[in-house]
């Protein structure tokens, strides 16, 4: 399995639309850096944030969300409350080959705040908008910064493609658009 570069990345997003919108250079004048990179991409948030909430004192159930567990936020920028969460999407859509597997890393800077990114990784012909998982880990509210970096994508390639891929088994969080709450 190797990773995949720039060159590679440029290339499958241009002909194949594996990204979209795609932004060709590195990004980082006053911003929370995006763009492509040297063996990766740096995917941006997009304003729309759902803040977990204990205000209903709902149970968090992953057989049985309730939407009662969040509380919209849309905005330029997204304050998640000390030692919660936000959910968020990327503001790129993503087609991943079936020779490839991508997995996400969260960006230093906010890293380096006590806020980490958490996406699982993206399957071999799943496609949709990425959604990402922010946790504040400080005893402080944190911000989040709608249309800059949040995260950065790694593309291993296999040696060759799966058997079965994302896409073929209906996989229920295929072709997500927006936020996506956990289904069963």
């Amino acid at each position: 399995m190797a990773i995949m570069s720039d060159i590679w990345i440029r290339e499958q997003a241009l002909a194949n639309g594996m990204i979209e919108p795609f932004v060709e250079k590195q990004q980082r004048q006053g911003v929370i850096s995006y763009g492509l990179s040297s063996y990766g991409y740096d995917a941006r948030v997009s304003d729309e944030f759902k803040v977990f909430t204990n205000v209903d004192s709902v149970i968090v159930d992953p057989k049985q969300f309730s939407k009662q567990s969040f509380v919209d936020r849309p905005g330029e920028v997204c304050v998640i409350p000390p030692n919660s969460f936000a959910l968020a999407t990327t503001v790129e859509y993503f087609r991943i080959p079936r020779d490839v597997l991508v997995i996400c890393l969260g960006k230093s800077t906010y890293a380096r705040c006590g806020i980490i990114v958490n996406v699982t990784p993206l399957e071999p012909e799943w496609e949709g908008h990425v959604t990402l998982e922010f946790s504040n880990t400080t005893p402080l509210p944190a911000k989040i910064y709608a249309n800059e970096g949040a995260c950065q994508f790694l593309f291993l390639q296999g040696n060759e493609p799966c058997e079965t891929s994302y896409k073929d088994k209906a996989g229920k969080y295929m072709g997500q658009r927006g936020v996506t709450l956990p289904k069963l």
